[in-house]
Order: C-alpha cells, then structure tokens, then sequence
C-alpha cells in the first residue's frame, strides 16, 4: 500500500527588512527633529507660535549646513594634498570630487538665503496657521536642496573611504617609495626596512593598496612606502598599478626599484628592466635607485646592490646608500666631526680698570 504523503506546509519567507533611508533623507530626519524639539519663551502664545517658527527655520538650516561642511571637511586642504588629490581624480575620474565639493558650497548658500527670506516672512506673518504654512514651504525648499546634492554626498562618502584605507604621507618627512613588478620581494624588503608589516604571499598582486612604514635615518624620520606591482602596461593598467604609478610620480623622493633576476616571480628580467628605463625617461628629475633581490637564490656579476630580504644579505650596504641619497633639513656636522670637534682656546680677558676711590681716607 503506497504510503500517503503529508501536504507540504508552505514556508515562511522571513520578513524583508525596512528600506534604508537614502544620505538625503537621513541628513533631513535629523535637521527636522532637532527642528521640532524647539521651545521658546514668551509673554503670550502668538509670541511663542512666531519665536518657534524663527527657531525651526534657524535650527534646521543651521543642521543641514553644518552636516554639509562635516561631509566636505577631510577633502579639502590642507588634509587633502596634491597627492592625495591626484590619487582621488585617477580613481574617481579628473575633477570629480572638486565638483560635487562645488556643489556642496552652493547648496549651502542657497539655504542660508531662503532661510533669510524665511525668517523675514515669519516676522512679518499674523497667525499660527500662517507661521505653519511658512514653515512647511521652507522645510519643502531645504528638502529639494539636498537631494539635488544626494549624488554628490555619495561621491564624497566614497572618496572618504577611499583615502581612509590608504596612509597619510607626511609632507614635512622624506619618502622612499618600494616599487617593480608584482611577487619580485618589495614588501618582504619593506617589512625589513621599515616598521610596516605588509602581507607576504608567494603569488602576484598580493598588494592591493599602498602602506607605509617608518625607520631612523639618525637625522630624520624616513617614511618606507609599498606599492602594489606594477607590469608596465600603459593604456590597460588596473586600478592597483595605476595607484602605484601616482604614488611614484607624485610622493616619492627616492624609488627604489626592485628587480628580481631569479624568475621567481614569473616576469622576466627584460621586461622588468624596460619599465625601469621607461620610468627614468619619464621622471628624469626623480632619483631611482635600482635593487636586485632573492640574491640567496641567485647572484651574478653587477654594478647593482643584491640585497636577500630572507638572509638579511646586502641590507647594509643598502642603507649606506639611502643615507647617502637623503640630505637632512637641518644643517647638522657629521657624526665624527662633532665627536673630534676641538673647543677653541680661551683668550685671556682684559683686566677691568681699578675704581679709583672718592671718599676721604681716614
């Protein structure tokens, strides 16, 4: 006998969660409650009704531009350099993040100035439905003004984030920015030279973004850039060569290029050298200083330092020659110069003229 099947029940789809409410509408539900929270003195009511419609005009303005500002704040100078801003236009497209900062300065003003013809028309107004009707037409102009500039709140969050994932480079210290080819060893030598701990991984592209760390030139403070690899395709670079391009060009002092002779990292060594020769014909003014590395797997006769990131081989030589290519920017005398220096001899001083007495001896 077949055995009877149980009607299947019908399962419950979990309840879908609430739409999230747009940057606009968030910006608004705040400048609209703090509005409504209000409470003015006043002798009679028509004066509390006209003082409460003042305030719910100022207040929500003055919400809304002050949140407009704090959006704009960390991507103008100087916490935005020229750097950072290059960065942004390569990622974001030329002048995108100035135009939507444009954007929000003119929304700023056209606010002030509809809540100045706001607060004129309530003073002049008789009656609480009047000063209600006032209210809701400004709150209705508020509300168009910012979602005109809701696209350009989103460019601006996104360029935020963008900058908060990536170090700040400080102008008033030297850069050595590690760059070459992707898996040639640049974070391995980094994390040997700096205080940066980068991600090590025994395949290509592991860097996706540029870190910084930080060593002792003995003068001055040195910051150790690592940048994603780079194949040298111009015209078809990804987003993480074209951040390591920009950073060379535009905050480095000095490059050190790093090639890597062994093939381990599967691009030849040929191909390696014509992005360092086309890097030097395009930044003639910026100094390079090329590198060998894993010379614990492979050596062979150059005029190049061969540094082994592993062993720790060829890692003082390399420093001498850093410390050769930063001046410090305080004229300070050499190390030795200052131990041997020789005190000047004393001169012997004048002796100082005897008073001659005025008073009468005894």
């Amino acid at each position: 006998m077949p055995r009877r099947q149980e009607p299947r029940r019908p399962t419950r789809r979990p309840p879908r969660a609430p739409p999230r409410p747009s940057a606009a509408q968030q910006l608004l539900e705040v400048a609209f409650r703090r509005a409504s929270l209000v409470n003015p003195h006043g002798q009679s009511k028509p004066e509390r009704d006209r003082r409460r419609a003042e305030l719910k005009v100022v207040r929500a303005a003055a919400t809304v531009n002050r949140q407009l500002r704090l959006e704009a704040r960390d991507l103008r100078p100087p916490a935005v350099g020229d750097f950072e801003r290059e960065l942004l236009d390569r990622r974001f497209g030329s002048g995108r993040v100035e135009r939507s900062l444009l954007r929000l300065r003119r929304a700023e003003e056209r606010i002030r100035g509809v809540a100045r013809e706001a607060e004129r028309a309530v003073a002049r107004a008789s009656g609480a439905e009047e000063l209600g009707d006032l209210v809701r037409q400004f709150y209705g102009r508020l509300a168009s003004f910012v979602r005109e500039v809701e696209p350009d709140l989103l460019a601006l969050r996104a360029a935020r984030g963008y900058l908060r994932d990536r170090p700040h480079l400080d102008d008033s210290s030297p850069r050595l920015v590690v760059a070459g080819f992707p898996n040639v060893g640049k974070s391995s030598l980094v994390a040997r030279l700096s205080s940066a701990r980068p991600k090590v991984a025994d395949y290509p592209f592991t860097t996706v973004a540029i870190a910084v760390g930080h060593a002792d030139l003995g003068f001055d403070r040195l910051q150790v850039v690592d940048t994603p690899g780079v194949l040298g395709r111009q015209g078809r670079a990804n987003l993480a060569e074209v951040e390591a391009e920009t950073t060379v060009r535009r905050a480095a002092s000095v490059v050190l290029f790093v090639l890597d002779p062994s093939a381990s990292s599967g691009y030849p060594l040929e191909e390696q050298e014509e992005l360092l020769e086309r890097w030097r014909e395009e930044f003639p003014a910026l100094e390079i200083v090329p590198v060998e590395t894993k010379s614990d797997l492979v050596r062979r006769s150059t005029d190049r330092l061969q540094v082994s990131a592993k062993t720790g081989e060829g890692l003082e030589a390399l420093w001498a020659e850093l410390r050769r290519r930063f001046v410090p920017r305080a004229a300070l005398p050499p190390v030795q110069e200052a131990i041997e220096e020789v005190p000047e001899p004393e001169t012997e001083r004048p002796s100082a003229p005897r008073r001659r007495r005025t008073g009468r001896s005894k």
